[in-house]
Parts: C-alpha cells; sequence; structure tokens
C-alpha cells in the first residue's frame, strides 16, 4: 500500500511539473498586445514651427494609451504651424497644431505677417498671444505710433534663412482686420516695428 502511494504520489508529482513547464512554454510564447502606431515628433519643437517630413515619426501605443484627436497619420500634420512646445516622441494631437487654414475662427480678419524689429522679443510669443505693434520711424524723431491693436498672433513662423543671416528680425502672422494689414504693409518699409504682448 505504502508503495503504491508513493509511486502516485510521484507520477502526480511528475504531472505537475510538467503542467508548470507547459504553462511557462506558453506564457513565453504568447503573442505581444496589440499596439497602435501613431505620429509623434521625432524631436523638441517650439512653438510656431511650420512641420516638414523631417519633424515626424511614428509611435507606437496601446491602444486605451492613444490619446484624443490624435492625428490619423503623419501626413496630415506636414505644413501645419505648432501652437506651443512639443517633446520628441509626443504624439500629436489636433490642439498641438493650429488649423489648416490660420483664420479658422478669426471671421473677417486676414493673417497679416509682420517682421518685429527685435528677434528676442518675437521670441517671447505664443500662438495664441494679443498683442500691440507699435511702429517706430527711425529717420525722425517723431512719436511712435500703434499699427495694430490687440491682435491675434496665429503663426510664428520659423525662418529657414536665419541661419545665414540674410533676413533681419523675425516674422510674425497676426490676424488683423484688412485696413489693418495694409497700415501694417506700409509701415513695415519706413518703420521699426516692435510688440507690446496684451494677453
Amino acid at each position: 500500500m505504502r508503495r503504491a502511494v508513493l509511486a502516485r504520489r510521484r507520477i502526480l508529482a511528475a504531472t505537475l511539473a510538467a503542467l508548470a513547464v507547459l504553462t511557462a512554454v506558453r506564457a513565453n510564447t504568447a503573442p505581444p498586445p496589440p499596439t497602435t502606431t501613431v505620429p509623434a515628433a521625432a524631436h523638441d519643437l517650439r512653438a510656431g514651427v511650420v512641420l516638414t517630413a523631417d519633424d515626424l515619426t511614428g509611435v507606437r501605443l496601446a491602444p486605451e494609451s492613444v490619446p484624443s484627436g490624435v492625428l490619423p497619420h503623419a501626413s496630415a500634420a506636414v505644413g501645419r504651424t505648432t501652437t506651443g512646445p512639443i517633446r520628441a516622441g509626443e504624439p500629436l494631437t489636433d490642439v498641438r497644431l493650429l488649423q489648416a487654414d490660420l483664420l479658422v475662427g478669426y471671421p473677417g480678419l486676414v493673417a497679416a505677417p509682420v517682421r518685429i524689429g527685435d528677434p528676442g522679443a518675437a521670441r517671447l510669443l505664443r500662438v495664441g498671444d494679443r498683442v500691440t505693434v507699435i511702429a517706430s520711424d527711425l529717420q525722425d524723431e517723431a512719436e511712435p505710433v500703434e499699427a495694430a491693436s490687440a491682435a491675434r498672433v496665429v503663426a510664428l513662423p520659423r525662418d529657414r534663412d536665419d541661419a545665414a543671416g540674410l533676413t533681419n528680425g523675425a516674422l510674425v502672422v497676426v490676424a488683423v482686420p484688412a485696413e489693418t494689414a495694409r497700415r501694417l504693409a506700409g509701415l513695415s518699409v519706413s518703420s521699426f516695428l516692435s510688440v507690446v504682448i496684451v494677453r
């Protein structure tokens, strides 16, 4: 009797050991969890950058980790402008980029490019800020004039020629009435333009 019980115990132990090994093997060969590839920043980006294909990459996320509003593919981001800084690897969502049309949400206004004389001052700006544009005539001692009041910044383009020193100042795009845009265009030829943030 004792020998029979011992033999059965050994068989039971061997069976359990085999099941444990089989379970471990199945766990190690189980398929990986599903993931979704979403467009993301290939490197750190600052506000006002017009995205190119070199600025973009793809990251794989678990379906439950995909943020709301993420763009469907990288090509949907090319040519659009960042609304604020984006870290490398951060998925690109609709709120991180300007609408394809800069003037969505600004009915009746036009987009006026303004070259601000002081690049350091322009670097303080963020898309969405309200600014007053001041024009100072450097040829005489006339008082500076207000060229645009409480204009909304809609883009901060990155000048590709800046590194070569081919441009002066920094470009800022503001949403203003057409009449104000014409005034800004005229003053930009003869005046030094600066901005005051009024947000």
